[in-house]
């Protein structure tokens, strides 16, 4: 199922003219540019490429590097932070399985800048969420980027990476996290009082437990294990469809690729180690039931995936699909 469904990401998605994948299948962007769906995309082609060593997803790699800087006007940079930490994060990995310098150039490139992002002029620090919104400290701009940090950290071992990447997990466990929940709050306006915007995402929920699962790697701390499984667990009991108990629907557009997003770095707790066997069973029972559920009753023609794994009738954009593959190359670890 997931050879199945990665090939179709790159039979109706991968647009090979110009190396981006296309925001819809089988109908070529023309105009729009969706920059950081396409990082989520190639994450999956490097999920397919890491089961099979396929050549024929490797021989992706370098058309997608080049050809998303094309499609942005000639560059890695954007307004949005969160977007360059997406397109930072598939550069390492890119690096990781591949060991080509170039990747890792790009996502040094893109790191010096993101960096740029930490601010204590507003709500006391964190990272801004765009360069033109200084005061907007979110969700989704400080979980991708601690763990870039930490990842940055454990290439070139730099202490000043590893203190951010702290930094940004004190300032987000603080300020956007309920400990007594495991909720991860959506934002802070610095320009209105500091107030939180209490919308919960299950993108937000993954980030933050990515971030967590890397700091806890690194260090052996356990607070950061506790906070990754009380994030995971409440992402499990709020956060799914009640009728059929896996993720909710979260749309199209941005929100189709919130549940792909979660279950990357769910994913990456399962196989810790150390994680409680209580906990480990529990959170395996709830993936691969949602990889049932997809199986039976969201799979659509040619094994296209739309926003609700329960509904072989939901609309389907890149950002649905890419979630869908997620879960199944997931599900489809030997170490899961």
């Amino acid at each position: 199922m997931a050879e199945q469904a990665t090939q179709a990401l790159v039979t109706h998605f991968w647009n090979g003219r110009e190396g981006y994948f296309n925001s819809l299948p089988d109908v070529a962007d023309i105009h729009q540019n969706q920059y950081w769906p396409q990082a989520h995309a190639m994450d999956v082609v490097i999920d397919a490429y890491l089961r099979t060593g396929s050549a024929g997803y490797r021989d992706l790699f370098d058309k997608w590097h080049e050809g998303i800087k094309k499609k942005a006007g000639n560059s890695y940079f954007n307004d949005f932070y969160d977007d360059e930490e997406w397109i930072c994060l598939t550069m390492l990995r890119l690096y990781d399985c591949t060991k080509e310098q170039k990747y890792l150039d790009t996502a040094q490139l893109l790191w010096d800048d993101i960096q740029n992002a930490w601010n204590t002029k507003y709500c006391g620090g964190g990272m801004a969420w765009r360069k033109s919104q200084p005061w907007s400290k979110n969700a989704c701009s400080n979980g991708p980027a601690g763990i870039i940090a930490a990842r940055m950290y454990n290439i070139l071992h730099k202490a000043s990476d590893l203190d951010l990447a702290k930094r940004i997990y004190n300032w987000e466990r603080d300020n956007l996290y309920a400990p007594g929940t495991g909720a991860v709050y959506d934002s802070m306006n610095g320009q209105d009082g500091n107030n939180v915007t209490t919308w919960v995402f299950t993108y937000n929920q993954g980030t933050f437990v990515g971030m967590c699962y890397e700091l806890f790697k690194i260090t052996g701390e356990t607070l950061y294990l506790r906070d990754a499984v009380r994030a995971s667990s409440y992402t499990l009991s709020s956060l799914s469809d009640l009728t059929e108990s896996v993720l909710k629907d979260e749309g199209t557009g941005d929100g189709g690729l919130f549940k792909g997003i979660f279950v990357r770095y769910f994913t990456l707790l399962i196989q810790e180690p150390q994680l409680d066997a209580s906990d480990k069973t529990r959170f395996v029972a709830y993936l691969k039931h949602n990889a049932e559920v997809l199986k039976e009753k969201g799979l659509q023609t040619q094994y296209l995936i739309g926003s609700n794994w329960a509904r072989n009738t939901s609309a389907i954009d890149l950002g649905t699909h890419v979630s869908g593959c997620v879960l199944l190359e997931a599900v489809a670890l030997d170490t899961l």
